[in-house]
């Protein structure tokens, strides 16, 4: 039997606090750090009470492909972090987009999509879900006439990703939320780049949250995860059947890992976006970058929403070198990433390892030129999640790879 300490009112916990705390679940040994169940299965008391948890009637842990204490635990801290009444998790980021996409639309809808979201999210919304009909539009993320304009009578779903992936665009949420309401839509938005501790999209309206938790949450590149945030009805009447049938589940052994990685996602996303923010500034100097895309800069357009919306700017930037012609811009930021010393040439983020990828072949390498250019990813461009080592040892590894 688990027992749950209640907490004082969320409302009046800090962040930080809720990180640590949130959702903490304890068995009859009144253990300190969170408990690992690696089962399968739990057994009933009874015959009666196995038929009231496996028809929903009681409270319980079942399964372990869609009920866990330890990844009950994960849940019910991310929920607290985002104010929320309830989370679901899953195996990766993309399956809670999966599953979030597979209990809410069916053939015949149609979903409006940032233009700006991750490689995958956009093979995944026009090349899976377009086989079951499901047709998707692409839209520039901070163009909210835009979103307005494309949608249309079938339009159930308008997911986007902000700050995007990795140019930095940010979406208004508040309007979004809203566009969401007067036509009957689902409003989903990724928090990956931010989390709740710099942002949190329920606050302005918008029905979903979706996590890759293999980045931030996690914050070491040491496990898959994935999440999906929101209305309790939403979450368990619509979404939680998909997983229990489905099976894209969070294994009790990530979900233990996850909940040692929030934390400490305060204290990570804090340092790790004001080294960005340095970084971001000293790149602007240099001669070889024709221009840098980080939400922090002054010179970013959207400065104003930035401020109103984001408690930081979050630790993911790109550069654009300078070169004429898609091959030589392609060949200049291979020789850039290539002469690294120190940072990590790998695609994954949010790690404390600093680490540089060339998006147009790697996260955006998939899709066509056309959706490429549509989201604004060039050949020139390089990407950088900045993680905690020294400013200054990654402001020397950059100048010498640079200067090849």
């Amino acid at each position: 039997m688990t027992t749950k300490r209640p907490l004082p009112d969320p409302r009046n916990v800090d962040l930080d606090t809720l990180a640590i705390r949130g959702g903490t679940l304890r068995s009859e040994f009144n253990e300190h750090s969170e408990a690992l169940f690696l089962t399968s299965s739990f057994v009933f008391n009874s015959a009666e009470e196995a038929a009231g948890l496996f028809s929903g009637a009681e409270d319980g842990f079942v399964y372990s492909r869609f009920s866990n204490p330890t990844v009950r635990m994960f849940e019910d801290r991310l929920a607290a972090l985002e104010g929320a009444e309830a989370a679901l998790a899953t195996s990766s980021g993309m399956a809670a987009i999966f599953a979030t996409a597979m209990a809410t639309l069916k053939a015949g809808d149609h979903v409006v999509c940032g233009a700006g979201v991750f490689g995958a999210t956009v093979q995944l919304f026009s090349s899976i879900l377009a086989r079951f009909g499901v047709a998707t539009s692409y839209v520039r993320g901070s163009d909210m006439d835009a979103w307005r304009a494309a949608v249309t009578p079938a339009t159930r779903l308008l997911f986007c990703e902000t700050p995007s992936n990795p140019l930095g665009e940010v979406i208004d949420l508040a309007a979004l939320a809203q566009l969401g309401r007067d036509h009957g839509a689902l409003t989903v938005a990724d928090n990956c780049f931010c989390t709740p501790i710099l942002q949190r999209p329920l606050d302005f309206g918008v029905d979903l949250v979706v996590h890759t938790a293999t980045k931030y949450l996690d914050g070491q590149g040491r496990v898959l995860g994935g999440a999906v945030v929101g209305r309790k009805a939403l979450i368990r009447d619509a979404i939680l059947p998909v997983l229990r049938s489905a099976g894209p589940s969070l294994s009790p052994f990530n979900a233990w890992v996850l909940l040692k990685g929030l934390e400490t996602l305060g204290l990570r996303i804090r340092a790790q976006s004001a080294a960005a923010l340095r970084l971001a500034e000293w790149l602007q100097a240099q001669p070889q970058i024709e221009r840098v895309f980080f939400p922090g800069l002054t010179s970013h357009p959207q400065r104003a929403l930035i401020e109103r919306q984001q408690r930081g700017p979050g630790a993911v930037l790109s550069f654009e070198l300078r070169g004429d012609g898609p091959e030589a811009q392609r060949a200049r930021a291979w020789r850039v990433i290539d002469a690294v010393k120190l940072m990590s040439i790998t695609a994954n983020l949010g790690d404390t390892r600093t680490t540089i990828t060339h998006p147009a072949t790697t996260t955006h390498g998939r899709l066509t030129p056309e959706a490429r250019a549509r989201a604004g990813i060039g050949e020139g461009l390089v990407r950088l999640a900045v993680g905690l080592e020294s400013v200054e040892d990654l402001m020397h590894d950059l100048a010498q790879a640079l200067s090849a």
